[in-house]
């Protein structure tokens, strides 16, 4: 089949995950796709359409619209990149990613015509068994209204160190830590999850995140950092903390 040919066969298949959730969970690399045949190359002056939100090429990011939920978009890096498991993340100069998405989140609020109070959005990438995609990507959306009423309650005793919340969160128990570095200008989380995932004995692809902005008492901003990993039932997905309908918006979506 002639190269051309075989590359718009490809790019079309990356279209249906745009449009077509279900195309998405069956071709594992339509992400990827996404980024590197249409995003990254357009953001470069090619002549092809523009399917992201943002691409920083210098920071080496793209944003996209996920088709499911109201507001939720994604951050995916230009690089190759599998996810959670990537060794890469780990180098001394890799990149902040989860700083990067937290900047993303004016992409939900722009979607939904309003600015979301701290406590009230989120960051979250599922463990490699827990995805459906195989190019690491962060989900930036909404928090589950009663997942940020459960954290408000218990977030004066999350300390600065990981340890199990007193709750269960959809059923799991998470580990959580408090980070008090308001933009993660000097903070990775993936960093501060490493040793915590060795000093138990898992590796990293086992593993969960779910970044929540949060405000403590004294008024400070800060994040409550939530860790799930795979285990018997338990799929180590914190995507199932945010809420793709966010409902805590109360819907006051502004219309045009």
């Amino acid at each position: 089949m002639p190269m051309k040919t075989t590359k718009k066969i490809r790019l079309l298949g990356a279209l249906a995950c745009v449009f077509l959730p279900l195309a998405c969970a069956a071709n594992p690399n339509a992400l990827w796709e996404i980024v590197h045949d249409y995003c990254e190359p357009a953001a470069e002056g090619a002549h092809v359409r523009q399917k992201c939100a943002d691409v920083n090429l210098a920071g080496g990011y793209a944003v996209l619209k996920d088709i499911v939920g109201v507001a939720q978009y994604l951050l995916i890096p230009t690089a190759r990149v599998s996810g959670i498991e990537s060794p890469a993340l780990l180098e001394p100069d890799a990149p902040n990613y989860f700083r990067d998405a937290w900047q993303a989140r004016v992409y939900v609020d722009r979607k939904l015509r309003r600015t979301l109070p701290r406590d009230e959005m989120s960051l979250a990438i599922n463990s490699a068994s827990g995805r459906t995609q195989n190019q690491f990507h962060i989900h930036i959306d909404c928090l589950a209204a009663d997942v940020a009423q459960t954290l408000r309650e218990v977030g004066p005793g999350i300390g600065k160190e990981w340890a199990p919340l007193p709750v269960r969160l959809r059923g799991h128990i998470y580990s959580a830590m408090r980070i008090d570095d308001a933009d993660l200008a000097h903070t990775d989380p993936f960093k501060l999850l490493a040793p915590y995932a060795a000093s138990r004995g898992q590796t990293m692809g086992e593993q969960t995140l779910l970044l929540a902005g949060a405000v403590r008492s004294d008024g400070a901003p800060a994040f409550y950092l939530l860790n799930d990993h795979v285990q018997t039932g338990d799929w180590a997905s914190s995507e199932e903390l945010q809420d793709h309908t966010c409902a805590i918006a109360d819907r006051s979506i502004e219309k045009p």
